[in-house]
Formats: C-alpha cells, structure tokens, sequence
C-alpha cells in the first residue's frame, strides 16, 4: 500500500542519508544483523532466563517478545503490506541486506522497545541501558532508509505495549508468589 504519506516521509529518510560516514554506516548495518530476526534481543532473554536472579525478567522479556512478534510480524505486516521506502526512492543505495518483507510497523523497532519495557523490571539502570539500545535500534532503521518514520513510530508503540502488558500480567503472579 503506497499513501501520501509515504512521499510525505522521504524527505526525513533523506535528511538521514546527510548524515552517512563509515562508522555510522558500519554500526546502522551491524544493528540491522544482530536484530534480523530478533537474534540479539532472543538471546538477551535467554540469558535473562538462565540465572535466578534475573529470570523474572526473562519471563516477562520472553512474553513481551512473543506479544510483539504475533502482532507486528504475524498480523499487522502482512494486512497492512507498506512497501519500504527503499523501493520507493531507488536512487538510495542500501547498505546492509535489504529486508525483503513488509516496512508497516518496523520489527527491529517493536521487538527492541518490547524487551527494553520488559527489562524495566530489573531496575531503573537496566531499563534505562535497554530504552537507550532500542533508541538507537529505531533510528538506524531510518539512517538504512528500510522504514519511514510512522513504520518506526508504530513499532516503538507496539512494542511499549506488549512490554506493558506483559509486565502488568507477570506483576500480579509476581506479587501473588505465584512465581518466585
């Protein structure tokens, strides 16, 4: 689906493209890797998962994660079928490996924010060190040209509501020793 609104968005991505340099260039394509499929914020919660002390966290991350996944990837993508910007604007060159599914919402954007309100959980430094992370995951689906902002945007709402609503729903076993 191509709206108004997606032309509208080019010149922000555009604006994105003034700021290329070899060390942001390496570290947008890098971030893009580690989160294709989720990766590093699956691998996160599995060590969250391991260690006692932090496995509440995991849960809640893990939940938080499967939440994101089956309403960005599963439902939203496919129904709403945004092509990315890159395929509008062929004039950019894309660093990295172009994704070739749907842009509508951004999932490296949904899944990074669903783990950071996750973790928050852990603490006020831990949450803070994950909102950071997936701050800079956002903006380097931008700098890539591979989401318009609204892509981003939706993904960092999903993803803060899954977070929420798996912490609101692990906090009452939590708080009931149901699970210690």
């Amino acid at each position: 689906m191509l709206t108004s609104l997606s032309y509208a968005e080019l010149p922000i991505l555009d604006w994105f493209q003034t700021l290329h340099n070899p060390v942001l260039d390496r570290l947008a394509v890098f971030l893009g890797a580690i989160a294709a499929n989720g990766e590093v914020f699956i691998l996160l919660t599995l060590l969250l998962l391991l260690y006692k002390p932090t496995r509440k966290a995991g849960i809640v991350c893990a939940t938080a994660i499967l939440f994101d996944v089956l309403i960005v990837n599963v439902t939203i993508k496919p129904l709403v079928a945004r092509i990315r910007p890159y395929d509008i604007n062929t004039a950019v060159t894309i660093l990295g490996s172009a994704p070739h599914d749907f842009s509508f919402p951004s999932g490296h954007t949904g899944i990074a924010f669903a783990f950071a309100t996750g973790a928050s959980v852990m603490g006020k430094k831990a949450h803070t060190l994950a909102v950071a992370f997936a701050a800079i995951m956002a903006l380097s689906r931008l700098y890539l040209y591979v989401h318009y902002p609204t892509d981003v945007l939706a993904g960092l709402i999903i993803g803060v509501c899954c977070g929420l609503l798996a912490v609101f729903l692990w906090k009452k076993r939590f708080d009931r020793g149901i699970m210690k």
